[in-house]
């Protein structure tokens, strides 16, 4: 079946000739617009001599060449490879020559490392967006206007359903990244079955902060949007004032993020400023405390926070909670239509409803990758009998509302006990000095393992570790309360604003 995932664009620019599909700062842009720029782009990386199918890489903020270069590569038949702007010279050169990539798009605040990478690489040419007024040339590269060369000719490639549009890298928690193949179908189904379930609307306007690069931003947010024919309000990067600023300005009505957004949104001052057009904050990325949920609507009257549940191997939705009436708080909501969702236990049986029937997650249906590219031996481990092996743990109850505990990894065994973060972190967040917690495991000789909590606390207040101990010790068991605290200033993340345990435990 001949599909292309850009049609969505094609489809809402003719249902909204002249709408805007995103603000940034001062600048609009129609559909009109990206439709004839990305129809540019895609004439000229035709003209290139790029045959079907070939890799280019992508490195940009979140600003209006992103959209440009994203439907420019579906256009013309190519496979784009979405890449964190952030990432050093070894890591550029690692996943260019990982994917195969034939061309590099990078932006000027981050060119130099990427022109190192491309040249690690092989010498992958680099294209380099320069920002408006810059007048800055970076030798080995050449500008991004040239990739408006030729004319929009309104031709798409005739790509099958099946073939891949986006090769979107794991963050590689368990080892080196891996590309996940995400087809045109998948793709289209995700963000069009995600946006029919909380009714997303064609006059609802998105707050873009989450990266595009990422899976959940690239599909739940860019994908979604267009294929319903709504508004973006882009903003590169998570500042609380920035984002208040565009909430306000743009009227945004949805703002999709992490825990940690909404943690900072809570702490931030919003004075006198109208932030009445939210209407609902969908959540993802890693499990939200309730204590979050509760203050942050508390706050922010007349927003409903929705939370789901997605990896990179399901094109971002896998479960979802639709609406304020039908949700459980906690819960990471029920699978989304077409796909199913079950909880075994280590031998593949599935395990009966119920919190105390923990077990892995796994996930069938159509959003499901179609596999780690060039790594067959990797895939048939995640991909078992049609089922996606997800490495998280959790339970589901007789309603069919499914919860996470933990990543596998991120369980801590204490005494031969199994102790859940999530658990401990719920009851940390319920502190009221608290802002942000993070549960890991530190070996120990004698246990195995003990639990540590690392926490942030909120401004104007104060706490210790033995405030904080005292505080899980009437709330937990005796072996699950934390015996070390550490309180620091911030929390280390990574590029969507999710909590990075893997430093933590390095450190």
């Amino acid at each position: 079946m001949t599909f292309n995932l850009a049609t969505a664009l094609r489809e809402s620019r003719l249902s909204h000739p002249g709408k805007p599909l995103c603000h940034i700062g001062d600048l609009t842009v129609t559909y009109d617009r990206v439709d004839e720029a990305s129809g540019r782009v895609a004439a000229t990386l035709r003209g290139l001599g790029l045959r079907r199918g070939a890799k280019v890489a992508v490195q940009l903020p979140n600003v209006p060449q992103f959209l440009f270069t994203y439907y420019g590569i579906l256009k013309a038949g190519l496979v784009m490879v979405p890449l964190n702007p952030l990432l050093k010279a070894p890591e550029i050169a690692y996943h260019l020559q990982d994917s195969e990539a034939e061309l590099l798009i990078a932006y000027e605040d981050f060119a130099a490392e990427a022109v190192k990478g491309a040249e690690l690489a092989g010498g992958v040419g680099t294209y380099v967006v320069h920002p408006p007024g810059s007048d800055r040339r970076i030798a080995g590269t050449r500008p991004y206007d040239e990739l408006y060369a030729a004319d929009d000719t309104g031709e798409m490639a005739p790509t099958s359903a099946d073939d891949t549009a986006v090769l979107l890298y794991t963050s590689g928690t368990t080892g080196r990244p891996k590309g996940a193949e995400l087809t045109h179908f998948q793709l289209h189904m995700n963000c069009t079955v995600s946006g029919e379930l909380f009714g997303f609307r064609p006059d609802d306007i998105s707050l873009a902060v989450l990266p595009l690069f990422h899976v959940f931003g690239l599909s739940s947010v860019l994908n979604m949007a267009v294929r319903h024919g709504g508004t973006l309000a882009l903003v590169p990067r998570f500042e609380t004032g920035a984002v208040l600023d565009a909430l306000e300005r743009h009227r945004c009505t949805v703002f999709a993020g992490v825990p940690t957004m909404y943690a900072a949104l809570l702490q931030a001052d919003t004075g006198t400023r109208d932030l009445g057009a939210l209407r609902v904050g969908v959540s993802g990325g890693a499990a939200m405390p309730g204590e979050v949920i509760r203050a942050f609507e508390e706050k922010f009257p007349g927003v409903v926070i929705l939370e789901g549940y997605g990896l990179s191997e399901t094109a971002s939705t896998a479960t979802f909670n639709i609406s304020a009436e039908q949700r459980k708080v906690l819960s990471i909501g029920k699978p989304i239509w077409g796909v199913e969702v079950r909880v075994v236990d280590a031998s593949g049986n599935e395990l009966p409803p119920g919190p105390e029937h923990v077990g892995e997650i796994l996930v069938r249906g159509h959003n499901v990758m179609k596999g780690y590219y060039r790594r067959p031996e990797e895939t048939a481990e995640t991909l078992r009998d049609g089922w996606l092996h997800t490495g998280d743990l959790g339970h589901r109850d007789e309603d069919g509302y499914f919860f996470i505990v933990d990543r596998k990894k991120d369980l801590v065994i204490r005494g031969g006990y199994n102790v859940y973060p999530r658990e401990v972190e719920e009851v940390l967040h319920t502190h009221p000095a608290v802002a942000e917690a993070a549960v890991i495991g530190r070996p120990d000789d004698r246990l195995g393992e003990e639990v540590v909590a690392v926490v942030s606390l909120k401004r104007g207040t104060t706490a210790t570790a033995e405030d904080l101990t005292a505080h899980c010790k009437e709330r937990l068991a005796a072996y699950k309360y934390p015996r070390e605290i550490r309180i620091v200033a911030e929390l280390p993340k990574g590029p969507t604003g999710k909590i990075l345990k893997k430093a933590l435990r390095a450190g």
